[in-house]
Parts: structure tokens; sequence; C-alpha cells
């Protein structure tokens, strides 16, 4: 049944596809305005400026391009170097290529913005080992059934907080693999630790900060958005100054994950200001409780 709905679906130009997801967002978001109320209310905390008019705009913007998003997994199996050359434009693929080439593996830095399940198999496809940190459903058929749309192209899955989680990453890094962190949802604790997004506090997981100090691996910020031209534009930058974290006490480590973490965060806001419309306003970012 998948297998026909991904060829169904190929069928069809990129631009198409995506167009099927609009009707559910106007569903979703202007007539039983789900979680309307949550998107609005994070972008008053986001950008207390902004005319509520530009809110409820930027916010709508942004359920529809999620749902087209959906939709537009379903031509991950059938992905091709045509499809690529016709849809995907690189930016600085370089970096990526260089944070390789030191033989450490590579961390990626990334967050709910544009399509990135599209962009990891978009490396996988071009041949870089990648491995994605995701939770996973409880039932395992429904596991096969998503995954195998997901990862369709050589993604492979790590549960967050499994036992063998930690053995995972550092395996996949000793395989001189990429390992990609998501670090723009809310975690308390006590796997997360406090900072400051867009002004405000919020919990964040710590574990990209706790590998990087332990391993000393680049970590390299991978993202995609949809551009103007109708194109997906895939973006890779480096973090530069993290050696600086790697001499530390270990009296002062807590602090050190948390100030790393916060080199993170400052990263992922930067680019939601700059594609505010393609980020996943719909989560409780703001929920942090305590000092």
């Amino acid at each position: 049944m998948i297998k026909l709905i991904c060829l169904f679906f190929s069928l069809f130009p990129r631009k198409v596809v995506r167009l099927f997801g609009r009707p559910l967002g106007i569903l979703w978001f202007d007539i039983l305005r789900f979680r309307r109320q949550v998107v609005l209310s994070n972008l008053r905390i986001a950008f207390p400026d902004w005319s509520e008019e530009k809110r409820i705009q930027i916010g709508r913007q942004s359920v529809y391009n999620m749902l087209d998003n959906f939709f537009e997994l379903f031509l991950i199996p059938t992905i091709d170097q045509k499809w690529i050359d016709r849809n995907i434009i690189f930016h600085d693929e370089h970096l990526l290529k260089e944070a390789f080439a030191k033989n450490k593996g590579v961390f990626l830095l990334s967050l709910h913005l544009g399509n990135g399940d599209l962009l990891a198999n978009l490396l996988a496809f071009k041949k870089y080992p990648v491995f994605l940190i995701t939770k996973f459903f409880r039932s395992q058929w429904l596991n096969r059934l998503w995954f195998s749309v997901r990862g369709a192209q050589g993604v492979q899955y790590i549960e967050p907080h499994g036992e063998r989680t930690p053995f995972a990453i550092l395996k996949a890094i000793k395989n001189k693999a990429s390992v990609g962190f998501v670090l723009d949802q809310h975690m308390g604790r006590p796997f997360g630790v406090r900072n400051v997004f867009f002004g405000r506090p919020v919990g964040t997981a710590y574990g990209l900060a706790l590998f990087v100090l332990k391993t000393q691996s680049p970590v390299v910020l991978a993202y995609n958005y949809e551009g103007a031209d109708g194109k997906n534009h895939a973006v890779f930058e480096t973090i530069e100054g993290l050696e600086k974290f790697y001499q530390i006490d270990s009296a002062d480590r807590e602090q050190t994950l948390v100030l790393l973490t916060q080199v993170f965060t400052d990263k992922i806001e930067e680019i939601v200001r700059r594609y505010p419309e393609q980020w996943m306003w719909i989560h409780r970012r703001w929920k942090w409780k305590g000092s």
C-alpha cells in the first residue's frame, strides 16, 4: 500500500505534491483552529512588536508548510539524481565535507524548520552516513510503516532515551557517521537544562552538548527551507569556537553543558528569526518551570 502511495505521488511535480497539504492546512488552522491559540501565543512571545494580523499570517503559513511537508515525505522513496537536480539547491555543502574529512564523526544540529526528513534522506542519498535521534511509536507495526518512508534512502534512527542510546550515538561517531540532534523542542529535567530562547526561559535537551564535550567531534548546523523560487534549499553552517568548552574542570561541567546548549539554542533562534513562517510554532516551547 505504501509503495503504491509513493508511486502515485511520484507521478506529480514536487510543487503539486505539496499542494495536497493545503486543504488540510485550511481545515487545521482556519476552520477547526486546532492549536491556533498555541501558535499565536508562541508568536506573541517571540515577536511582541508584530501586529496580531502579521502573527496570524505567519502562523497560517507555518501550519500550511508543515502539512505540505507531510505529503512531500511520500516522495522520499523515489528520489533520484534528476529529481534532486530539479528541486534542490545545496548551500555550502563543502562545510559538511570538511567536517567529515576530520574523521571524527559529525554532529548535525537541526530544528523543525523546512522538511528535516527530506534533508536527512538527501544526505543519505549522497552517501553521507546519517543517524537521527527521534521518538518511536509503541507499535512495531507503525514503526515499520512510518520509518520505511522516513528512512527510505538509508537514514537510520536512534531512540532518544533508551538504555543503549549513548552507546548507539558513540558507536555511530566512532564509525565516522553523522548523528542529528533536533534541539528546538521543550525538554525538562532530568534531560533538559534551562536556557534562553527569544529572551524567555526554556528547557532544552543537553545531550548534544554532552556528546560534543566527550568526543570533540565537529558540529554542523544543517537545515532546509522553501525558497521563493519554488525549490528546497539545503543549508550547512559550521559552528565555530567550540574548542574553548573542551578544556574544563569537572566541577564546572554542568555549567559548561548549559553554556554550550545556549550556543546551539542561539543558532536555532537565528534561523527561526530568518524564516519564521517555516518553523513549527504549534509546539509549546516555553514550558520551563522553576529557576
